[in-house]
């Protein structure tokens, strides 16, 4: 690991000692930061942090917006023209593409980590960046899946949390009692991709995994057969047709519904914060009545892998070879740190704290962001809204957060495998009866070798 002359707080002083004693300091100091939060408010929002480190710093960052689907893009054609920005906000697709091809400085950022404590940060997405000498790019924030669940029912009927498989069969014996009440609303529209990601989580949570280090190597029988018996359960309690987000939400919002997976972008619109997602429950769409009968789980196990496993969507800051380092690193830890509160804030329901606190105060800012504002047209905290165990569950799903691909280093194999949706066509076949499951698992093996 490279150790640096400039400390972190020696960092922040030069920036500012520059800007007063050479004038054009600010101008010589000036970092250029992409950023894919491009909806105008958050793009202000990250503008007037960019303000407020200048004020504290004298280092001027120039926040340039850069539409998701065209980062990989513009990324390469910066990096062959010498010309990539100092700091870019990306998701972890391009971590260790990016740090391979020499876009990124690992040193750099393996510096901020270790300076503002690894032991801050939650591990599963520290492991998703995780390199020989340290970590490709600095977890900014992440949301994990949710399983979704009616907890007033579950408890009235003296049911577990749907941790596991078995917890989630025993809620739907109970429970399951259609039109009245569905068990579950499992997505089973094989061109979307929300099914794709709903049964990566699946898979993931009884370790069935197509990937190893050495590229494809075929679903495993056993565990996969679980994978398939437990789907076909949860879809033989659902509502026939072709299901995805919109009728999971439209479900339990009405109250028929006992459970969903869905993302934490719904735990506004449970509250009644939306108009345009109210829940039905009742009368009032304002209500948050089934937010307050609401429970979540992030960790999810199958019966071949107990300690189970929560899905992610995780961003990071990479710190590009072509930048200003001593800049770009005090910049990052600003933001992760003095100006953390603020990164969160820019969309709350979507970006849990990967960095839960600081060695003085472990959870600091775990309780800041539970108490930032979410909703569109009302607004009300996480923490007003839900308990406090509930919130933690949110937050420690973070902690155990998987992908396909990232431990292996077959991240863009696993990502090819999964937009295929040749998982997603192959499993509607065996749960419409089509196939059993040796020949379902058979199926995809075939499918997905041709994959490079």
């Amino acid at each position: 690991m490279t150790n640096r002359v400039v400390g972190p707080v020696g960092r922040l002083l030069l920036g500012s000692s520059l800007a007063l004693a050479l004038g054009a300091g600010v101008a010589l100091a000036d970092i250029r930061f992409w950023t894919t939060e491009e909806q105008p408010d958050r793009l202000a929002k990250q503008q007037q942090m960019a303000a407020e480190f200048e004020a504290a710093t004298g280092i001027a960052v120039e926040v340039i917006p850069v539409t998701e689907s065209e980062l990989g893009t513009r990324a390469t054609a910066a990096f062959a023209a010498s010309d990539l920005p100092d700091v870019i906000y990306h998701p972890l697709s391009y971590a260790l593409p990016w740090l391979e091809a020499g876009i990124l400085d690992g040193d750099a950022a393996s510096e901020v980590i270790e300076a503002l404590g690894s032991d801050t940060f939650a591990a599963g997405t520290l492991g998703m960046v995780t390199t020989e000498d340290g970590w490709a790019s600095v977890p900014s924030d992440g949301w994990t899946q949710m399983i979704v669940y009616r907890k007033d029912l579950f408890d009235a009927a003296g049911l577990e949390p749907p941790t596991t498989y078995a917890n989630v069969v025993a809620a739907l014996e109970a429970l399951h009692n259609p039109p009245e009440m569905f068990g579950f609303v499992a997505a089973t529209k094989v061109d979307e991709a929300f099914m794709s990601q709903v049964l990566e989580h699946v898979f993931l949570a009884n370790g069935a995994t197509p990937v190893d280090a050495d590229g494809f190597k075929g679903f495993d029988e056993a565990r996969t057969t679980e994978v398939l018996e437990f789907y076909k359960a949860i879809a033989e309690a659902s509502p026939p047709g072709e299901l995805y987000w919109d009728q999971s939400r439209t479900l339990y919002f009405a109250g028929d519904a006992a459970m969903i997976i869905w993302s934490p972008f719904i735990l506004d619109e449970l509250a009644g914060l939306r108009d345009s997602a109210p829940p039905t429950i009742n009368d009032d769409p304002t209500s948050p009545e089934l937010a307050s009968k609401t429970g979540i789980v992030t960790n999810f196990a199958g019966p071949s892998n107990p300690e189970g496993a929560a899905w992610s969507s995780t961003n990071f800051f990479g710190i590009t070879a072509d930048a200003r380092t001593d800049e770009a690193i005090a910049f990052v830890e600003y933001s992760m740190n003095e100006g953390y509160t603020d990164t969160l804030s820019i969309a709350p329901e979507g970006k849990f704290p990967v960095r839960r606190g600081t060695a003085e105060n472990p959870t600091a800012f775990v309780d800041a962001w539970a108490g930032l504002p979410v909703g569109v047209d009302r607004k009300a905290p996480l923490g007003d809204l839900y308990p406090a165990e509930m919130i933690g569950e949110i937050v420690a799903g973070l902690d155990v957060a998987q992908r396909w691909g990232v431990a292996e280093g077959q991240l863009a194999l696993a990502s090819k495998i999964i937009n295929s949706q040749s998982i997603n066509r192959v499993v509607r076949d065996y749960i419409d009866g089509n196939i059993d499951a040796a020949a379902a698992v058979a199926a995809m093996n075939d499918e997905l070798s041709g994959i490079e």
